[in-house]
């Protein structure tokens, strides 16, 4: 009987911390009977265009996460600090169209006049319990704070590295609107947003931000879901598109026929981000490896590659580094430029010369943190 109550007090323990904020909240109501008109929404769940098995070989997926967690590793971090710019994002030029990576899959990006806020991370710890998935050192450079006022806030899914509770909360009076997947906007619901601003769109609905400044909510390969409940909210890409200039954001994704459908459709691309970080031959459905994502990047038709998924936490057991060192080799050949700034290095989509640097080379970690100064003259 003592075992029986032990257990009972842990799933009440169990539930009861599942109740805090962060969490979010599954939809109900209206937003749910919306979410069942979806084509995408099938036997109470959303589904991938393609089978999309979460785990890709025998093993159970609580073995195959605790592997991960205690298993045998690369080196997962850096060995010293990230270099990196600290770019006065409120300074620039809201008219000159350009991008800043502010690690992993956050970017900031001004588009046609409208500055557009991707996936932002400005927490430390990429999870709901602490210390769970800490930044790189030197990598935590931004907060709300530093961030000017907002014209469309993306949000690509609703898993921790791309979806932070805190983040979203402290930009909330800066933010005018707020683009999501189908279901997405529950969690901004619980946490006090006006749904007025918050749009939830399906794969290929079209939200115009003006006149001349479109966002095309595009078909990613994945899954989500912020407690042991799945596929609750869609996964998306962003397609955006003025009349001078294309850009696409991936998202987290795993390599499909919905790259060339997109390039088709909306391409050729100005500027893609690509997932190629954080890859597993255990999960290799859910994210692309480099090489994948050079393939993805041919399908796309595009001018300039930069990866996400990179350079600020680990999720995947392979060293940090890995990624870059891949994605240089699998661009070799190809017609797209790979671009490699630096956290917080603007990047300029005018046509005019730039110049990246192997960053992530065992040098580069010795160098201080750029001061803001320094990113102003590039």
């Amino acid at each position: 009987m003592a075992l029986v109550g032990i257990a009972i007090l842990g799933v009440a323990g169990v539930f009861a911390y599942l109740q805090q904020p962060v969490f979010g909240e599954l939809p109900s109501g209206e937003r749910l009977e919306r979410m069942t008109l979806s084509p995408n929404y099938v036997g109470g769940a959303f589904l991938n265009q393609i089978d999309t098995p979460m785990k890709t070989t025998d093993q159970s997926e609580v073995s195959m996460w605790m592997g991960t967690l205690f298993g045998e590793e690369g080196q997962t971090r850096p060995p010293g600090t990230v270099p990196t710019v600290k770019t006065d994002l409120k300074a620039l030029d809201p008219a000159q169209d350009l991008v800043v990576w502010l690690g992993h899959s956050s970017y900031f990006v001004q588009l046609g006049g409208q500055r557009i806020l991707i996936d932002p991370v400005f927490s430390a710890n990429a999870a709901p319990i602490p210390g769970a998935n800490e930044a790189f050192e030197g990598t935590n450079l931004y907060t709300a704070d530093d961030v000017p006022e907002i014209d469309a806030l993306l949000i690509s899914h609703d898993h921790y590295d791309h979806l932070d509770y805190p983040t979203v909360r402290a930009l909330q009076p800066k933010v005018r609107q707020v683009i999501v997947g189908l279901g997405v906007g529950a969690h901004f619901e619980r946490w006090g947003y006006d749904m007025r601003r918050v749009r939830e769109a399906d794969w290929n609905e079209v939200v115009a931000l003006t006149p001349q400044v479109q966002v095309h909510v595009t078909p990613a390969r994945h899954y989500s879901g912020r407690t042991f409940t799945r596929d609750q909210s869609l996964w998306v890409g962003f397609a955006l598109v003025s009349p001078e200039r294309r850009l696409f954001v991936s998202g987290d994704s795993g390599y499909g026929p919905h790259f060339a459908q997109i390039g088709q459709r909306l391409g050729p691309f100005d500027w893609v981000a690509l997932d190629a970080g954080q890859y597993d031959p255990r999960w290799a459905n859910v994210h692309m490896n480099p090489e994948q994502a050079a393939q993805a990047a041919d399908d796309l038709r595009i001018h300039a590659l930069m990866q996400a998924h990179v350079g600020r936490f680990t999720i995947a057991p392979h060293d940090w580094d890995d990624p870059f060192k891949r994605i240089v080799a699998a661009s070799r050949g190809h017609a797209y430029a790979l671009w490699t700034p630096e956290i917080g290095q603007p990047v300029h989509l005018d046509g005019r010369a730039q110049s990246f640097t192997a960053w992530w080379e065992g040098g580069a970690m010795t160098k201080q943190p750029r001061l803001a100064a320094e990113a102003k003259e590039q």
